[in-house]
């Protein structure tokens, strides 16, 4: 994201050795299938995460998919990658009240990301944009300006705002808080961070919040995929673009790489990140007749049930 990049990092990249990755998998309930893609791009350091995960909380089988695009460092990203989910899952009210317990995970991963800071005195940060499937529900929360987008009925839909300090309510709170906004090369929080949320950034806390975002969607046969990626992607290719791109393309983990590529070959400067998600009940029209939807659904016994804990 271009935040002053000091090229501090010392954490190891858990997931790209240099080069591009891609992989995927399905529900062992047959509801949806996911694909991911992520590549350096033209940087010469990784600082994009993600995490696909299938999980059960109690008795329910839930989809947990991110994407989080550090700065200033890989170790907020990666802090985030590691820890965000299971706090979120953990929480008392996960299936009760979701949506605040999405909040609270939140919040709570930044204050221990913050706390695990302390003897370093460097300040890395983190976008995220995550995707919760529980039930019926598609619940989607972001900080920073990693972009969440649904085909609906056809057509591409917005389910996340980017946080950049110069939209009017942001740069309210940010002043109100006692920062400001100044233009350096781009909008910046205090003239150093170019987005008004995320994780980390400890030394502009008091405005750059980690509060999300949280829009729901309900899993319905109109809902057709969702895509999840790193501004690598949405800084080249419009929401638009990227729905028509890969509607055609029914297997996830090509669509994702299909994105990842084409971002690179329209000259992104940034690491890219895709995370696509492909809602399957649906294409018959409703679940019960789901013993003819294609084969993605029969396929679901072979490979389907080691995925249930795995990360990324």
């Amino acid at each position: 994201m271009g935040y002053l990049n000091s090229v501090l990092s010392s954490s190891s990249q858990v997931h790209a050795d240099d080069g591009p990755v891609s992989g995927g998998g399905l529900s062992q309930n047959g509801k949806f299938s996911y694909g991911y893609a992520s590549s350096p791009g033209k940087r010469s350091s990784m600082e994009d995460f993600y995490e696909t995960r299938i999980d059960g909380v109690d008795g329910e089988i839930v989809g947990l998919f991110g994407v989080f695009d550090g700065h200033g460092g890989a170790r907020a990203a990666e802090y985030v990658k590691q820890n965000l989910f299971s706090n979120l899952i953990r929480h008392p009210k996960f299936i009760s009240d979701t949506r605040s317990a999405i909040a609270d995970a939140y919040n709570h991963t930044d204050s221990e990301f913050l706390k695990s800071e302390n003897s370093q005195n460097r300040d890395a940060g983190s976008t995220a944009s995550t995707a919760i499937l529980v039930g019926d529900r598609l619940l989607v929360a972001n900080v920073g300006d990693s972009r969440a987008v649904i085909c609906k009925g056809g057509n591409a839909v917005a389910v996340s705002r980017d946080h950049k300090p110069d939209q009017s309510d942001e740069r309210q709170r940010i002043e109100d808080a006692g920062g400001f906004v100044m233009w350096a090369g781009t909008w910046r929080v205090g003239g150093v961070l170019a987005v008004s949320r995320a994780f980390g950034d400890r030394l502009l806390k008091q405005y750059v919040v980690a509060d999300p975002e949280i829009q729901e969607e309900k899993i319905d046969s109109s809902l057709e995929f969702l895509i999840l990626a790193s501004d690598g992607l949405w800084d080249v290719v419009s929401n638009e673009e990227a729905v028509a791109m890969i509607k055609p393309i029914e297997e996830p983990e090509e669509a994702a790489k299909k994105l990842m590529m084409e971002a690179y070959q329209r000259g992104s400067a940034d690491n890219i990140t895709c995370v696509v998600v492909r809602f399957l009940s649906n294409e018959g029209g409703s679940t019960s007749s789901s013993h003819h939807v294609n084969n993605s659904i029969i396929t679901t016994n072979e490979g389907g049930n080691d995925s249930s804990h795995h990360s990324s």
